[in-house]
């Protein structure tokens, strides 16, 4: 007879589960340091930069309020305005005061901005593609999709109150 779990047991790993998630953790670790090489060598930035000079290239006017830049980039508004400094500091960033909230402020992409990611962007794609999308099938791209967005969604919830890394 198989006794019940203890409420404040941990629910250990599987053999299998351990297994996926070692895997997981090589793989994300990899690639990101793939991609930070690959652009460090084609355009002297890390990932995390060349993410955020993707997020005001898209953005209207190429314009993007730090807070709302912070989240979109996923990362804390402390590592945010260190990045934004440095952007600045190679001219490829401009902060200027937001006119609608005089305490805010917003990011704004420079032409010489725009011209190092435009450059810099072929190099990139080829490195995602070679190292993800040239490995998969239609299929395993169309079942990764699902799984990250499945897992994103659980990490990001809506609870204005929730310790994410931008409210930080």
């Amino acid at each position: 007879m198989k006794s019940a779990p203890i409420p404040d047991e941990p629910r250990w790993l599987s053999d299998r589960e351990q297994g996926v998630w070692r895997t997981y953790l090589q793989a994300t670790m990899l690639l990101e340091d793939h991609l930070d090489r690959q652009l460090q060598r084609d355009a002297g930035m890390p990932h995390v930069y060349y993410g955020l000079l993707v997020q005001l290239s898209q953005a209207p006017r190429r314009r993007m309020r730090m807070t709302e830049l912070a989240k979109s980039a996923k990362i804390t508004r402390s590592r945010l305005s260190h990045a934004v400094a440095r952007l600045e500091k190679n001219g490829w960033v401009r902060r200027e005061d937001c006119p609608s909230d005089k305490r805010g402020q917003n990011a704004y992409l420079t032409d010489e901005g725009f011209d190092v990611l435009r450059r810099s962007a072929p190099g990139h794609v080829a490195a995602v593609r070679q190292a993800i999308f040239d490995r998969l099938s239609p299929e395993q791209v169309d079942q990764l999709g699902r799984i990250m967005r499945v897992m994103a969604d659980g990490l990001e919830p809506s609870d204005p109150n929730a310790d994410l890394p931008w409210l930080r």
